[in-house]
């Protein structure tokens, strides 16, 4: 029989998803015959769970991003014995989640792997009340870690750095239970590009700097701001700004007229951005795990804007540390540096360098030749059950 491969995430900005579905791509090259099933948890629940869980975070994404920092900070501490926070909101998450346990009992899963520790926290609660065996994996999205992403039992954890790995052996995951292997990214950073033949290809002439802005799968933030702040840069651009899925600001952004010293193009949502990142020389993106995962693979040099308070400040602060970025904290200081740092051709190569040298563009396929192995020894201690 093939492998059973249940991958979960859930839909809270759009690095989970892209995570999930890269695990899922790497397990399907690399054992065609698996069962894979990818599985978004908000989409097995109610509206209003829903709209509290997914669509809220976008919210405050956007309105309230220091008060999404405070909550990030508030339970990434040690909880009180009193307090009953952490057992009121597993309750409410169990008592609206009917649809994903139905799923996890639906089939006997060789191993369960996740992206998002939502799934993971309600699996863990399973297998602690012995209702289901196959083994857990959880695969972090940020390059550091959180509480909230330790849930026992869970057979392993996938980390992006070292750092990252300590942080759950601290809230009492074992050591030999986690593995740094980066944070997953699409199967296609791993295959090779040319520089020079992905600038042909979508029509750069390589005359002038190529900056590449990321508004975020789902287009939200101050796109536009931020967009007039590259477009005033003295030195002559191509600027190429993603707006992803949000139609609205695209067609926003396309009704601007750039300086005629700069080349413009807007893009919605693409599935060619691997490349787009391999001819840029410069991105200018909040620091989203994702996304910056794939511009370390891409080895490209990334402009830091506008971070979210959280996982993002804390995303900025190690590409900082690791020397792999640039941070501008106004828009007024972000043209000025991308105008400094575009005219020290070895300050931008240096980056471009260190970027390569901490990217992981395998990453999915070492989660993934783990996952099938775990598989494997989840479907023994089926066998091994089933025959006593």
């Amino acid at each position: 029989m093939p492998r059973r491969v249940l991958v979960m995430t859930a839909s809270v900005g759009a690095g989970h998803l892209r995570a999930a579905q890269a695990v899922e791509l790497a397990l399907r090259e690399l054992d065609p015959a698996a069962e894979v099933v990818n599985s978004d948890i908000l989409t097995l629940t109610n509206a209003v769970f829903r709209r509290l869980y997914g669509t809220a975070y976008l919210d405050l994404v956007n309105k309230m991003p220091h008060a999404l920092g405070y909550f990030y900070d508030i339970m990434d501490k040690e909880p009180s014995p009193a307090q009953r926070t952490d057992r009121l909101r597993r309750l409410v998450q169990r008592l609206n989640l009917g649809k994903f346990l139905k799923l996890v009992r639906s089939e006997p899963w060789d191993v369960i792997v996740s992206t998002h520790f939502l799934p993971v926290e309600l699996v863990a609660a399973l297998k602690q009340r012995g209702e289901l065996t196959a083994p857990q994996l959880t695969v972090t999205t940020d390059f550091e870690t959180h509480r909230l992403w330790a849930n026992e039992p869970c057979e392993h954890y996938f980390t992006a750095t070292e750092e990252g790995a300590v942080y759950l052996h601290r809230w009492g995951v074992p050591q030999n239970a986690t593995t740094v292997t980066g944070i997953p990214v699409h199967p296609q950073f791993a295959r090779p590009k040319d520089r020079d033949q992905c600038r042909q290809k979508h029509g750069f002439s390589g005359d002038r700097p190529i900056v590449l802005q990321l508004a975020g799968g789902f287009g939200v933030g101050p796109v536009e701001h931020i967009l007039q702040a590259i477009l005033q840069v003295r030195t002559p651009l191509q600027v190429l700004c993603v707006a992803g899925r949000n139609e609205e600001l695209r067609a926003r952004l396309q009704a601007l007229t750039p300086p005629e010293r700069h080349r413009l193009i807007i893009l919605g949502f693409t599935d060619e951005i691997d490349e787009l990142m391999s001819a840029a020389d410069v991105v200018v993106s909040k620091p989203g795990g994702l996304t910056s995962s794939e511009i370390l693979a891409s080895g490209a040099a990334l402009a830091i804007v506008n971070p979210i308070p959280g996982q993002e400040s804390r995303n900025s602060d190690y590409l900082l540390e690791n020397g792999a970025a640039i941070k501008a904290n106004s828009l007024a200081t972000l043209t000025y540096k991308l105008d400094r740092l575009l005219n020290q051709p070895e300050c931008l190569r240096k980056l471009q360098a260190r970027a390569k040298e901490l990217g992981r563009p395998r990453a999915a396929f070492e989660v993934a030749e783990r996952v099938l192995e775990f598989a494997d020894r989840g479907r023994a201690v089926s066998v091994a059950s089933s025959s006593v």
